[in-house]
């Protein structure tokens, strides 16, 4: 039986491999860094010629399948086709493909690699966020609208993150119960508050206007300001959802910071610029917000060996079940 490769023994295959990729875009011998390495592999990618640079992701296993990134980049560029939503752009390789899958003797599968372009932009300052979560509101509006009447394509295929597939008999990052430091007790709140979860997100419903395709990772660091022009990247989470997860994404890993009633009501306000909030949608943010905050907690213990899980899960556990109690006291 073969075990699993570590972090640290697959980052430099997937080195190697990134390097092998790069000649099916006409980019052998480009200066290749790693810049991010969460779940997918992230490379800036200097040519030799000077030209700007680009930037190469390589997908972890088993996540997306060959048309699932193929249905991410579609959106990407109907975006920002139709909607004026600027998204970086696949490059297609020497053989015209978006998507480049490459081998390496060391991996049991190949991956898929995408090469993207480079856009100008800075993520907005953390020092008053106010502004910044009324643009973010701003732009997810313009992407629902937008998915709310785009043709999907014939091969889409994309995670769902309803219920079922975030906290419940299925989730795609594995099952809260088995976050870091749930204790009995913790579980039991929490327990209790997913149960009220289910049976009001049944009750909100999955209705056209509400629950479509969604970017799932709507954070200020993926969000890019240039010029006065907002972009968005990172859609590799991107899958169908209701609207209003993208709201709670938004305050993802500071869910019960103080100043997070604010920065929703500025999110709110921002999304009214181009799209209407119902009263009932206000209402449940709060269940979107708990829905993310467990679908992270759930990510934490599947993700256990992570610097993330290991220094902030035990304090991430009791903030959860926290938030639990406040779901509980407002709806229960």
């Amino acid at each position: 039986m073969t075990h699993p490769l570590t972090s640290a023994q697959l980052t430099p295959i997937i080195n190697e491999l990134a390097a092998a990729a790069l000649p099916r875009w006409h980019l052998g011998g480009a200066k290749v860094t790693l810049v991010n390495h969460s779940e997918n592999w992230t490379y800036r990618v200097e040519p030799q010629d000077a030209l700007r640079p680009v930037i190469l992701r390589v997908h972890r296993a088993g996540y997306h399948s060959l048309n699932g990134i193929r249905s991410e980049l579609a959106w990407m560029r109907a975006l920002q086709a139709e909607a004026g939503v600027k998204t970086p752009q696949a490059i297609p390789g020497r053989d015209g493909a978006d998507i480049q899958t490459v081998s390496h003797p060391a991996l049991e599968s190949p991956r898929h690699c995408v090469l993207f372009e480079f856009i100008d932009g800075i993520e907005p300052p953390q020092d008053d966020l106010v502004a910044p979560f009324r643009q973010l509101g701003e732009v997810a509006a313009r992407c629902h609208t937008h998915a709310e009447t785009w043709q999907r394509p014939a091969y889409f295929d994309r995670l769902a993150w309803d219920f079922e597939h975030a906290v419940g008999a299925t989730p795609n990052w594995g099952d809260w119960r088995q976050g870091p430091a749930c204790t009995r007790e913790r579980a039991a709140v929490i327990q209790r508050a997913v149960d009220l979860l289910q049976k009001r997100l049944a009750a909100f419903g999955q209705g056209r206007d509400r629950y479509g395709y969604i970017h799932a990772d709507f954070r200020l660091a993926n969000l890019l300001l240039h010029e006065g022009d907002v972009r968005v990247i990172d859609f590799d989470d991107s899958g169908l959802g209701w609207f209003l997860y993208d709201a709670a994404t938004a305050v993802s890993f500071f869910e019960t910071r103080a100043d997070v009633p604010e920065l929703i009501e500025a999110w709110k306000d921002g999304y009214r610029r181009r799209r209407a909030l119902s009263s009932a949608e206000e209402t449940e943010i709060d269940s979107f917000i708990l829905l993310r905050r467990l679908t992270l907690f759930a990510w934490m213990g599947s993700h256990n060996e992570t610097e993330l899980a290991q220094t902030e899960g035990p304090g991430y556990a009791q903030g959860s079940a926290e938030l639990a109690e406040r779901y509980l006291t407002r709806f229960g």
